[in-house]
């Protein structure tokens, strides 16, 4: 009998599973023709803020736009810093650049992968003594599907009247203390790149917030700073729509989401019981639930993880590293980085390895990557 292929992200088998209700809401689209702010994006923004509890949900264009709209909105730019985990994907980093903001990086906590609370005050602290930035934001990255630690970044960035920006682009149907993330920052940004746990057919984003200004200013900015028409120009923005297209494909995995994240977890769970006594598993958050949009294991060094990979490879079993080298030593990133060391992230670059996880994958199957990681450590 021949053994089903792997895949890393397995988007066919979602879709099969979805139909016809998927293509249901992308024909009702193609025959109306509102291609772009049609209804779908508003009854899409009325469901995801119903979801997590926010306020105000406003699509946009992708999760990176998110985050550049809602910086906008803050007015942040030269001379302002911006204090971010050095362990994440580069839209984080690269926003504030863009707006010419300078990016201050913060190394992450060793076991849960979120931004260290206590390198965080130390770093804000270096700034004001050198007196060249004004600390104006801090972005906290829910990495790889779970929260980080927003009790704790609220009460420190209040402390230093800094603007909380939730990078939540992993992590949408997360929950910490019994709350979906969403409204746990002044703003919070997702992103519904395809690989994510609430993913689209190509790019989107949402933005989330409890004030009713900052909703209207991210409308605003999303699409080229109009004000009540579309020639009433009122300030400089973007073009940041979410496609119509992509919100009817968004709607119909709503429906579906709920019982995704539960199989997500459950695979997790799997994995944990069959690798924990032989790699480190990921660590949980306290008081929350993971959207596992990445099972990440560490491996005692580089050597022994290039052995599991390659080994996971001879097997036909897929696998990636997030994230093969910390912001701080991009190319790009290096000349705004001031030095300082950050071991933590620099560390788990060498020895990270994710496995497949997605809510079409079987049991089976995970028990074959569980199998193949281990027979890979000898």
């Amino acid at each position: 009998m021949t053994e089903s292929v792997i895949k890393f992200l397995d988007l066919s088998a979602q879709r099969a599973r979805l139909e016809p209700g998927l293509s249901a809401r992308l024909h009702t689209v193609l025959d109306h023709g509102a291609f772009v702010l049609g209804p779908e994006v508003a009854a899409l923004e009325a469901a995801l803020a119903s979801f997590c509890g926010a306020a105000h949900c406003i699509g946009v264009s992708s999760g990176t736009d998110a985050l550049q709209i809602a910086m906008m909105a803050e007015e942040i730019g030269p001379g302002d810093a911006v204090f971010l985990p050095a362990f994440t994907y580069t839209a984080t980093a690269e926003v504030p650049l863009v707006l010419r903001a300078t990016p201050i990086f913060v190394d992450v906590d060793p076991a849960t992968f979120q931004i260290d609370l206590a390198h965080l005050r130390s770093r804000i602290q270096g700034v004001l003594a050198q007196g060249r930035l004004r600390p104006r934001a801090v972005i906290g990255v829910d990495l790889f599907g779970q929260p980080a630690d927003w009790p704790g970044l609220a009460s420190l960035a209040a402390e230093y009247g800094l603007f909380t920006l939730d990078d939540c682009a992993q992590s949408f149907g997360a929950t910490l203390e019994g709350n979906r993330l969403g409204h746990a920052a002044d703003a919070t940004a997702t992103s519904f790149f395809p690989s994510k746990p609430l993913g689209a057919y190509g790019d989107g984003g949402a933005l989330f917030t409890e004030s009713a200004e900052r909703a209207a200013l991210y409308r605003s900015l999303r699409s080229h700073g109009e004000g009540e028409t579309r020639y009433d120009v009122l300030r400089t923005g973007m073009n940041g729509r979410l496609d119509t297209l992509q919100a009817a494909v968004l709607l119909a995995k709503l429906e579906a989401f709920p019982a995704e994240l539960v199989r997500r977890e459950a695979i997790a769970a799997r994995y944990d019981e069959r690798l924990a006594d032989a790699v480190t598993v990921p660590a949980r958050v306290a008081n929350a639930t993971s959207a596992w949009a990445i099972y990440a294991i560490l491996l005692p060094n580089r050597a022994m993880r290039d052995q599991v990979q390659a080994g996971l490879r001879a097997r036909d079993i897929p696998c990636a590293i997030y994230y093969p080298r910390p912001l701080h030593r991009q190319p790009a990133y290096l000349p705004h980085h001031d030095g300082t060391p950050l071991p933590v992230a620099e560390d788990l670059a060498e020895r990270i390895l994710a496995l497949p996880i997605h809510p079409d994958l079987t049991d089976d199957q995970v028990d074959r990557v569980a199998h193949a990681v281990r027979a890979s450590l000898t």
